[in-house]
């Protein structure tokens, strides 16, 4: 699940590149483990050093076990610049050994021949990881990724100020008693500070945008079997009408820059500018902890499954990030053990304790009956995912559909913005890189 995605070098560049280096070394493989003494870079997010570093020291200690002369050198990341960092590296020779992808970037990064090929038997639970997840790291009946953790999107939401306007702190899960929750949590929040939003969606949050239209029973693209092509179908009535939905709870609810994406929706929270947002779990902790945190929330901030249209829980994206290793690098072996470390039973089990969801269906199980992660735990096996098309790799997609939202926003119909969309779209999706 994760952005942006910035423009960046050429494919054509950056497959010469990966071409001219090779993959790992076979005369170091064989080595014994230790006389091996490469140095192994890791990518990880910034969500792995805030929320999870006993995980990251502990796998790096058993790492150094086998490899004690190996130095393992991790370096977080952020999502807003990531892409545009390791389409730079990879055009030159300083590159990540092993790199954590969001799940809606590794279409790209297989098509260039950015990554390496995997042997799953290599990996623990490979056998229940999560479809979703899997489906991202699969081409042609190859694996290219390991599923990291799974994530689905629900209400974050700060239970003083949902109780100061509804004398609650429960959040209502049918959606005509929530938006009469977030009227009064609006009215009370009016009489402090006007620019504070009981419930914050920013204007160019697609991954909202488009589980409402998945709530009304539409989609991005569809397949089509006779034509044996995708085709954009945000032009009929059900996905017209999710994204009327969404642009109604912007402009009602959203008493700050409309125009603005989610980067930053939990710092807004952090802020107190917001009582509800909808975010993946591990962004409540970013809402008290971290850089940006704000510790003085700490207890106050709670998840519960989104009120959605028809009576039913809003449907989430499925979201997460994969691990992979780099192609053209040299220590592909030690970076493919890292990772099996890193996505172990072990490893998903100190992710599960923090609330986060694990790499597969076995592990997931318990989370759907644990009340603080049933809301998300239960939201994935009906989740949706952005089409499994070689053209959805493209960097354009995001702008598509964000500058279809912004349009209606500035007043253009929903009709014509996603007639537009579905014209883009068409021309995108079904490009083979």
């Amino acid at each position: 699940m994760k952005r942006k995605l910035i423009a960046a070098i050429g494919v054509a560049g950056m497959l010469v590149s990966i071409a001219a280096c090779g993959s790992d070394d076979k005369s170091s493989s064989s080595k014994d483990p230790k006389d091996r003494k490469e140095d192994l870079t890791v990518w990880l997010m910034g969500e792995a050093q805030s929320t999870w570093p006993e995980l990251v020291k502990d796998v790096n200690a058993e790492f150094k076990k086998k490899y004690p002369n190996v130095k393992v050198k991790v370096q977080y990341q952020g999502w807003a610049d990531k892409v545009k960092k390791l389409d730079t590296s990879l055009g030159g020779d300083k590159f990540p050994d092993v790199v954590e992808l969001g799940n809606t970037e590794t279409m790209q990064y297989i098509l260039n021949g950015a990554l390496g090929e995997i042997d799953t038997a290599k990996y623990e639970n490979s056998d229940t990881w999560i479809k979703g997840l899997k489906d991202t790291c699969s081409y042609e009946g190859k694996i290219y990724c390991v599923p990291y953790y799974a994530s689905a999107r629900l209400a974050v939401y700060n239970k003083d100020m949902l109780k100061a306007g509804t004398g609650s702190d429960t959040l209502p899960q049918d959606e005509a008693s929530f938006l009469k929750a977030m009227d009064k949590v609006q009215a009370e929040l009016a009489k402090k500070d006007k620019r504070a939003s009981s419930l914050y969606y920013p204007g160019r949050y697609w991954y909202a945008a488009m589980s409402y239209v998945a709530a009304e029973g539409g989609q991005i693209a569809k397949y089509d079997e006779g034509a044996k092509e995708w085709k954009a179908t945000l032009s009929t009535p059900e996905a017209q009408k999710g994204i009327q939905d969404f642009v109604d709870l912007v402009k009602k609810y959203n008493k700050a820059d409309q125009t603005k994406d989610e980067q930053d929706h939990a710092n807004v929270m952090a802020n107190e500018k917001a009582a509800v947002i909808y975010g993946q779990a591990w962004e409540a902790g970013s809402v008290t902890g971290g850089d940006n945190g704000n510790p003085k929330l700490e207890g106050k901030i709670a998840t519960a499954g989104m009120p959605g249209p028809n009576g039913k829980a809003l449907p989430s994206f499925i979201g997460g990030s994969d691990l992979a290793t780099i192609s053209k690098s040299k220590v592909q072996d030690l970076g493919q053990e890292w990772i099996s470390l890193f996505t172990n039973a072990k490893s998903m089990d100190v992710l599960a304790s923090k609330n986060i969801l694990p790499n597969n269906e076995k592990q997931l199980e318990p989370l759907k009956a644990k009340p603080e992660t049933a809301a998300i735990a239960n939201a994935v096996p009906d989740a949706w995912f952005t089409p499994i098309a070689p053209g959805w790799a493209s960097i354009e997609k995001e702008e598509i559909l964000e500058n279809m939202l912004l349009k209606i926003l500035k007043g253009t119909s929903v009709a014509d913005a996603a007639k537009k969309a579905d014209s883009e779209i068409d021309a995108l999706i079904n490009k083979k890189a």
